[in-house]
Parts: structure tokens; sequence; C-alpha cells
């Protein structure tokens, strides 16, 4: 019973996070704004201290043409929309920052995604002067602003929702330029190349998530769909479509190392637990093949490793994404 009570306060939690309630056309919801054919973009205005420049961010739900004047303002998706960029507005010491690595792009009379990787330089003559490698994400979760530090960045992301059901697939269109050298870009010391290449992924997770007494979020594994883009697509693949497996799929002859349990802190999602607490959701194991889901899990990012670290150049478009039940 406690442990019953703890797990509905803990989804509550993450329907208060997102902005979004358990309503049963959560599919058609994705399906419907994956078109990506909706975008706004803030305007930003970043400190003096680091130029003043005047920068944009692209963000989901509105017209190309509708421009947002936010300041220092948070970004907060419409209730209705559950797709998130990792364009952020960052004020850490009372420095306003942008970052924007998730464009618009024209396609067949609407608007498609591009994903970049790319560096992002913070200079101050004489103060400050660094170069930060940063990854583009296209998810469905939350993304709260203003971020405060750069500490723990996997943190900052609640990717996913709750959700039941058990989809057979994600169906999307993509193209892709990928393969680009690794470059460590911290912001701490120089630019390193890796000497390693680097490629956009694509997921899909199901999981079976609670909380125990501690606060602590637990998850089983419960379906998989992961593909690793490792070849350029200069033009468009349409209907493409990564198939969900269910229970444990070490032993199905599709899988790879990169599809196992996210079990390292560096690399694992996180979620906010029934006290609000940002906490690493630990994935325990494998659910029986059987199992229900209650969480699910989409991102696209153009660079596969950890944070600050990524292939300088890769660039994922990504149109028509759809789950098929």
């Amino acid at each position: 019973m406690r442990r019953t009570r703890l797990f509905a306060l803990y989804l509550m939690a993450q329907f208060f996070a997102m902005g979004v309630s358990a309503q049963p056309d959560v599919v058609s919801r994705i399906n419907s704004y994956g078109k990506f054919d909706n975008w706004c973009v803030r305007e930003i205005k970043e400190s003096g201290i680091i130029g003043g420049k005047t920068k944009y961010l692209y963000e989901f739900y509105g017209a190309p043409s509708d421009t947002l004047k936010t300041g220092k303002a948070p970004y907060k998706s419409p209730e209705d929309y559950l797709w998130r960029t990792n364009n952020v507005l960052a004020i850490v010491a009372g420095v306003v920052k942008t970052s924007n690595t998730v464009f618009p792009e024209e396609r067949d009379g609407g608007y498609c995604a591009r994903i970049e990787t790319h560096i992002e330089d913070v200079k101050a003559l004489g103060i400050v002067n660094m170069d930060v490698t940063c990854q583009g994400a296209l998810l469905v979760g939350a993304l709260p602003e203003p971020i405060r530090d750069t500490k723990s960045p996997m943190a900052k992301v609640l990717y996913g929702l709750p959700f039941e059901g058990r989809p057979m697939a994600l169906r999307l269109d993509y193209k892709a330029d990928v393969g680009h050298e690794v470059i460590r870009g911290t912001g701490f010391s120089k630019l390193k190349p890796m000497g390693e290449p680097d490629w956009a992924e694509l997921t899909v997770i199901l999981q079976k998530r609670w909380e125990d007494e501690e606060g602590n979020v637990h998850a089983l594994r419960v379906g998989t769909g992961m593909e690793r883009i490792m070849e350029d697509a200069p033009e468009w693949i349409n209907g493409h479509e990564i198939p969900i497996l269910y229970g444990d799929i070490t032993t199905d002859p599709s899988y790879q190392d990169y599809m196992g349990l996210k079990t390292d802190p560096e690399t694992a999602y996180h979620a906010l637990n029934s006290r609000g607490d940002n906490v690493i959701v630990q994935e325990d194991g494998w659910a029986d093949e059987g199992e229900e889901p209650n969480y699910m899990i989409i991102h696209f990012i153009s660079s596969c490793g950890k944070a600050f670290f990524g292939g300088v150049g890769n660039t994922l478009w990504v149109d028509n994404v759809e789950l098929v039940m």
C-alpha cells in the first residue's frame, strides 16, 4: 500500500512537471504535432558581459513568423503539446546565455526539424573564453528553464511522460549527415579531437517505474526501440520504422550494446520524484515480456556520446513522427 501511494504521488509529480494530464489521446497528440509544422521564435538578448547579442531560440507550437520577445522569461509549452527541443535559456551567476541546436527547415510546403551538433562559444575579452560542444536533441518531455549551472547536464532534461499501451513501432521520415569526428568541448579546456566518429540516434523506450520510500525512482525496461544512424542519408528516407521489442532483448539478433539498460549515471535518465526532487531513474532490470509500461521516452539526438562530446557537423533531419499502435 505504501509503495502504491508513493507511486501515485510520483506520477502526479511527473504530470505537473510536464504540464500534461493523463488523457487517452496522448498518442494522437504525439503523432499530430510530430509533423513539426508549427514553430515559434524566442528573441532573447544575452548579457552584455558576453557580447550582448540578440539570439533566437526556435521552439514548437506557433507559426515560423511568430517572434516572442521573452527576455528572461522561461519557455512553457501549451498543455497539449508534448514535444520539446533542447534549445535553452541559461542564467548562470546572473549571466544570460542561450543555446540553439534544433531548427525548423522547409520541406514539402511545411517544416521538418533539423538537429545539429556544433560548438557554442562564450567569449568576453579578458574575462572568459569558452568553447562548448552542444548536441542537438528533440524529445517528448520537458526542459525546465532557466538552466542555472553546468553540473549534471543529463539532469536538466526530463525525458518522457506517463504512458499506457504497447506500440509496435515508431515511424518517421529522416535524413542524416553523420560520422564526424568527436570533439570534446567542456568549456574548461581547449577543444580536443577524440579521433573517433560520432553517430545520430533514434530512441523509444517503455518503462515500468515506481518510487521507493526514500524517494528513489526505479524502473524495469519494458520495451526498446533504438537505432544508431551510422551512414549518411542525403535523401529523405520516408516511413522508416523502428520496431519496439518487449522484455529482455539481449538475446535478440538485432540487439546492440547501446540498447542496454541505462545504468551509467552520466547517461541515465532523470525524473522528478513525488517530493519534487530531481533524481536518477534507476533501471534495475528487464521486465517480463508481457509487462505493461507506465512511462514512455522518445528522443532523437545528433550525437550519441555523453554530454560535451560530439561529432561537430553531425546533422539529423526528422519529420512525420508517429507511434504505430
